[in-house]
């Protein structure tokens, strides 16, 4: 079987971005092999620059979200600058822009006038709640689309409700807008035309709400928040163990049940109890459940209750803290850690979840200083280097 390339190999993409919702998306797109050019503002460049220094120095998001990608530093208000971009983007197959509403349209990078202008381009505007609607202008951050979203409704305890602990709205966003573009080089195959591509937090954080959405729609109630637990199924919930950690056990139905109650429990006439041996039974009487399976996990070390949980075909799981994350024996074993390189040093990062066997390696390319590809970038579109310098100079690339 012949080597394959990376699917995006030749794909060039110009990003005017910031934030997480496009840098993730095109990061996606750079992993994949597509040349990505991000344009940052002079002053500091993209905002998530700035957020911590928790990376080796540098930010964590950034970190995250930028591997990969060519940074050139303009000022888009200078009509110097933003010729540069337009002149970037005659060349390119791909441009995503998440500025703030009617920033872009302002500019003249909004999707519609560069589609226009460039039949076979294919321009991304994500937006916090769509172009259009009450809602257009309102200003659009990662936590504030989680509660419009209602989200955060459904996520907590039963006296609290929560945001999500990830970006979830800006994931959902970027996601949507990753395979969007895809879509969109798919159709440009076969039609030889590109077009705009259109994706808001909030609609896509909202069709991730389908299950509650649905469940509240048509069924009256909204799940009950539970924490941990699950709303209609029981015992479903994390336990704690002798030595301090925390197991989570799911039992999917009454044959599980009487397993559980005969190889862990130890208490067989659990498993035909009529108070506990249906779900039904077990989630109206959900406080004894929980409080049978935590006191017979929580005489055993985790270890020793997963081991017992796996042999009795329970489905399980170790409550892990992000460094256990990073240690987890899983991604070790199937070599998920690479090296990214950083203006701090290499950092270790994960490969990205698509993996495509039979070809090469996702490229996992250097976190950009800001404006280190610059003067490669102005020369690539023609400028002299007395032009750049000047640029420089009155302040119109860094």
């Amino acid at each position: 079987m012949d080597h394959l390339p990376l699917p995006l190999e030749g794909i060039t993409v110009v990003a005017v971005e910031q934030a997480v919702s496009a840098p993730f998306a095109t990061r996606q797109l750079a992993d994949l092999g597509a040349r990505v050019v991000k344009v940052e503002r002079i002053d500091g460049g993209d905002f998530a620059r700035g957020y911590d220094t928790a990376a080796g120095g540098l930010a964590s998001h950034f970190v995250w979200c930028n591997r990969g990608k060519e940074s050139i530093a303009l000022d888009l208000k200078d009509p110097r600058g933003l010729a540069v971009v337009r002149r970037l983007v005659a060349d390119a197959d791909v441009f995503v822009q998440n500025l703030a509403h009617g920033a872009a349209a302002r500019l003249g990078l909004d999707a519609a006038t560069l589609c226009a202008a460039h039949p076979r381009l294919i321009a991304v505007d994500i937006s916090g709640y769509g172009g259009s609607g009450p809602y257009a202008d309102k200003r659009a951050y990662d936590m504030l689309v989680q509660c419009e979203a209602g989200l955060v409704s459904v996520t907590g305890t039963p006296g609290q409700p929560v945001k999500a602990g990830i970006p979830a709205a800006d994931i959902a966003a970027a996601m949507y807008a990753f395979s969007g573009v895809l879509a969109a080089l798919v159709r440009r195959g076969s039609t030889g035309r590109g077009g705009p591509v259109e994706v808001s937090m909030l609609e896509a954080l909202a069709e991730w709400m389908g299950h509650p959405l649905h469940h509240a729609m048509h069924g009256g109630e909204p799940p009950a928040r539970t924490g941990l637990a699950h709303a209609v199924i029981a015992p479903y919930d994390a336990y704690p163990t002798a030595d301090g950690g925390r197991v989570l056990l799911s039992v999917q139905n009454d044959r599980e049940w009487r397993r559980l109650a005969e190889q862990v429990m130890e208490r067989p006439e659990l498993g035909t109890d009529p108070d506990f041996a249906t779900n039904a039974a077990r989630v109206a009487n959900r406080a004894r459940t929980d409080e049978l399976v935590a006191d017979a996990l929580g005489a055993l070390g985790a270890d020793e209750a997963l081991a017992l949980l796996e042999k009795a075909g329970i489905a399980c799981a170790r409550l892990r803290d992000l460094h256990e994350l990073a240690d987890h024996p899983q991604l070790a074993a199937r070599e998920r850690w690479r090296r990214v390189g950083t203006p701090a040093g290499p950092l270790k990062a994960l490969l990205p979840p698509i993996t495509l066997p039979g070809g090469d390696e996702a490229r996992m390319g250097d976190v950009p200083a800001l404006g280190q590809h610059t003067g490669s970038l102005l020369r690539a579109v023609g400028m002299t280097d007395d032009e750049i310098a000047a640029l420089r100079r009155d302040g119109v690339a860094a």
